[in-house]
């Protein structure tokens, strides 16, 4: 990219959204940004960047066409209005966490269009992201890939080109599998010590040093000992995540009954806790009396 380029963000206002746009919009590339709550991205005026009224209004004539939303069926609203308005050459980098099924659709949009598409999601939550720190795991046609380099050295603190497009969604499916599952088996090992009427400080105690001395499973399990769930990432959109895993595994007849019991006890929580931390999942399994 070059400082004539133009980007579009759509997704704006979400806590990975608007940091990514500040950090762009620093880099010195022209940044537009849309959000469905405009206020939410208003910060990025502080960065140079400009909010728009609609995606069509942001893409006008966009070199690059970059979508973090929620969900698969918010990336495809948003770039059925984007798309139309795009500069000519454009690509469309979907980064965005929307599962195979979702990937497909967006690839069958961007080919409708005529436009390239690059899938690259991320590694990272809140902080990472407003450290610019984030790792991309991208894919998609190499003609493209030096396009949107800048954007994610402007984001990110690695990028990874795993293959053709698609590829980049199905590492991310993996890699989070992992994330849900130290999660939700950290949340499950302090309510059982709980349960057994010890003080799970001695969880990392007998932990330390040792090779079963996870940092995540610490920071996770400060957050449910402290019952501070702060968003880093909402449990709710752990629980979409958890179902794409599910979906995933039977979509290639994978036998993996483990990530359908995540997704369920993720899925439970969410409907009290879904704006909280997804470290708030402990809340399902807690003994009756320690939660209060």
């Amino acid at each position: 990219m070059s400082r004539g380029d133009a980007v579009a963000l759509l997704g704006a206002g979400g806590t990975m959204g608007l940091a990514m746009a500040r950090h762009i919009a620093r880099s010195g590339v022209e940044l537009r940004a849309w959000n469905r709550t405009r206020d939410k991205a208003e910060p990025v005026t502080d960065d140079g960047g400009r909010v728009c009224d609609s995606p069509a209004e942001a893409s006008e004539g966009a070199d690059v066409i970059l979508t973090m939303l929620a969900d698969a069926e918010a990336v495809i609203s948003s770039a059925r209005e984007a798309l139309p308005a795009a500069g000519q050459g454009a690509v469309w980098l979907q980064m965005s966490t929307i599962g195979e099924q979702g990937t497909d659709q967006c690839m069958e949009l961007a080919h409708a269009h005529d436009i390239s598409f690059l899938d690259a999601p991320v590694l990272g939550t809140k902080q990472p992201a407003e450290e610019g720190k984030l790792v991309i795991l991208a894919s998609g046609p190499e003609g493209v890939r030096d396009r949107v380099q800048p954007i994610f050295d402007a984001v990110g603190s690695k990028t990874m080109w795993v293959g053709d497009a698609g590829s980049g969604t199905r590492l991310k499916i993996a890699t989070n599998s992992w994330v849900l599952t130290v999660t939700e088996g950290c949340a499950e090992t302090i309510a059982l010590a709980q349960g057994l009427g010890l003080d799970p400080a001695l969880l990392f105690e007998a932990f330390d040093g040792g090779t079963l001395d996870l940092p995540y499973f610490r920071i996770k399990g400060k957050a449910i000992m402290e019952r501070k769930f702060e968003p880093s990432f909402r449990l709710q959109l752990a629980a979409k995540d958890a179902d794409l895993v599910v979906q995933a595994a039977g979509r290639h007849e994978l036998d993996l009954p483990l990530f359908a019991t995540i997704s369920e006890r993720m899925q439970r929580g969410a409907a009290e806790h879904g704006d909280e931390d997804m470290s708030a999942t402990w809340f399902t399994s807690a003994p009756p009396g320690v939660a209060a």
